[in-house]
């Protein structure tokens, strides 16, 4: 049987920490032993294992000399705008320290995992070890100089600096040393070190374009998620729990915050205002940050919610759910969405288009065009029947696509090549040699 561990800074903290969670918990009931290693953990799954830094004298003052210089590199750059996305140094307080705490296992596959994992403490010795890599893409910062998502930038096409989400002109700031500590850092790994996994096809263009990952080979796997959690509730119970008339044309926007730019949120904020002859029109949408509104535009706003199933009914009281992202790796509310049988419009921007397949599972419209985006939501809200039968499409699509058995088997059948191709190259012969006994699976490091 093969063993994974999954690194992930959270197991529940954000999108990227649940998608992670989700294959884990895919993983185990197809019968993977799944195992997950985190720097946050808030799930009570037993097989979740918190990082344990050493408590030792030396180590904590190792740890504190280490977070010191990581915040005055970044304090020249403090005046970022909070709108924008992450950006994340290379470095760690941990510098060294995951390797030990690592699990037996056959394959450890990286996911979302700034502020965690450490370029040089971690690849260098996973590369003596030799044991399988895998990454998941969560996001672009795998292959950049920092920034979760580069604003069309495309400097991680070559080594980065003068970035401009850091206010900076040189060449050589803080963009540009943590691309040359990421490079020092993956280039102790050889050709087939390290499998990265795209969850679309855009995320996978990308990291085959950059300077950093370009040479290691790519899959593409979608996100999965539990079909039976997230499903179609009832509407008019779903309304009723939320307070929300039961005529009312509801559209649904979710986002962890909705004061992200690159979220979109002011494209979808433009595009409602020139609705008012839309009877009975109301946004809901969930998540943090303050959303601008045109006073025209009636609004329910739920906050945040951490409970899968509450989240399903308000993808079930929703005519249309709407994702006006700029940039975004997959779009996992997007299944979500599909899963509760509610259409979707959207920019077609990123993984985005994957999901979001035109008269089928909803609309797309051209990034940032949001006369084309107010008449996609007028489509779907426009013509129930149509939309009926895009619902149905939804709920198939999410069932025989994007489940989490779906993902998992995906996944499980990548860890078995990956180790039958190291046992293969670890029994292969050299010229002039006996070839040794092949050792097991398990047993290859």
């Amino acid at each position: 049987m093969i063993r994974v561990v999954h690194l992930s800074t959270s197991d529940s903290s954000g999108g990227a920490a649940r998608a992670a969670f989700r294959l884990h918990t895919g993983l185990r009931r197809i019968g993977v032993e799944s195992s997950m290693l985190v720097e946050e953990r808030k799930s009570g799954d037993e097989h979740v294992r918190a990082f344990r830094p050493p408590s030792d004298l030396l180590s904590r003052l190792r740890r504190r000399a280490r977070r010191g210089t990581i915040a005055k590199d970044s304090a020249r750059y403090s005046n970022r705008p909070p709108s924008l996305d992450w950006f994340s140094d290379d470095r760690t307080p941990y510098a060294g320290q995951i390797v030990p705490q690592i699990p037996p296992c056959d394959v450890i596959n990286l996911h979302w995992v700034a502020g965690f994992v450490d370029y040089e403490g971690f690849f260098p010795e996973a590369a003596k070890i030799g044991m399988p890599l895998v990454w998941r893409l969560a996001d672009m910062n795998a292959f950049t100089g920092g920034c979760h998502y580069d604003d069309h930038s495309a400097k991680f096409t070559q080594h980065c600096g003068a970035c401009h989400q850091l206010g900076s002109t040189d060449p050589n700031d803080l963009s540009h040393q943590i691309w040359l500590r990421k490079k020092r850092a993956l280039d102790h790994l050889p050709p087939g070190g390290l499998h990265l996994v795209g969850t679309s096809r855009w995320i996978a263009g990308e990291a085959k374009r950059s300077t950093l990952l370009g040479a290691f080979p790519s899959t593409i796997i979608p996100n999965g998620l539990d079909v039976e959690e997230f499903r179609p509730r009832d509407r008019a119970f779903s309304r009723d729990f939320f307070n929300i008339p039961p005529d009312a044309k509801v559209v649904l926007f979710a986002a962890d915050s909705a004061d992200t730019v690159r979220k979109g949120f002011s494209y979808l904020a433009e595009a409602l205002a020139g609705m008012r002859d839309v009877p009975d029109l109301l946004l809901l949408s969930v998540g943090g940050g303050k959303p601008v509104l045109d006073p025209s535009v009636r609004h329910v706003s739920l906050g945040r919610i951490k409970d899968d199933r509450v989240l399903s009914l308000a993808y079930s009281a929703a005519d249309v759910y709407v994702i006006a992202s700029l940039q975004e790796s997959f779009g996992q509310t997007v299944t979500e969405s599909l899963a509760c049988g509610t259409p979707v419009v959207g920019f077609a921007s990123g993984g985005i288009p994957d999901m979001v397949r035109p008269g089928v599972t909803g609309q797309l419209a051209p990034t940032r065009d949001v006369a084309a985006l107010r008449e996609a939501v007028r489509q779907v809200l426009a013509d129930p029947a149509k939309r009926a039968e895009m619902s149905a499409n939804c709920r198939r699509i999410a069932v025989g696509e994007y489940s989490l058995e779906v993902q998992a088997r995906a996944y499980a059948a990548l860890y078995e090549r990956l180790v039958a191709e190291k046992l293969s190259d670890a029994t292969r012969p050299a010229a002039g040699k006996t070839a040794p006994i092949a050792a097991r699976p398990a047993d290859v490091r």
